[in-house]
């Protein structure tokens, strides 16, 4: 029953703002990184966000960075995705995973994919 669940995607003009929420289940969320992760159609996916779990320091990757924000709510058991002056090129499906951060955010897979939320930005 280890999982996480995304949630809050949608469709928004270029501005706006979304966010997205990582539900946990089957452990306890402020033991491990947490992070988002995107793919758009015909590009690799790519970590976006991470939280590190020993300390709360957060990473974005260059093209977010000063428009994202990741946090989460332990009581919750829920991390979050706050996105803000939203691009098209954001647009991409968005999932939540154990994440560790080398040169580049990666995925830990102890948790199975979720299965994602969809966030289309488009006028």
């Amino acid at each position: 029953q280890v999982q996480l669940v995304e949630s809050g995607g949608g469709l928004v003009q270029p501005g706006g703002s979304l966010r997205l929420s990582c539900a946990a289940s089957g452990f306890t969320l402020d033991d491990s990184s947490i992070g988002w992760f995107r793919q758009a159609p015909g590009k690799e996916r790519e970590g976006v966000s991470c939280m590190d779990s020993s300390d709360g320091s957060t990473y974005y990757v260059d093209s977010v960075k000063g428009r994202f924000t990741i946090s989460r709510d332990n009581a919750n058991n829920t991390v979050y995705l706050q996105m803000n002056s939203l691009k098209p090129e954001d647009t991409a499906v968005y999932f939540c995973a154990e994440c560790a951060v080398l040169s580049t955010i990666v995925r830990l897979d102890h948790i199975p994919w979720g299965p994602g939320t969809q966030v289309t930005v488009s006028s």
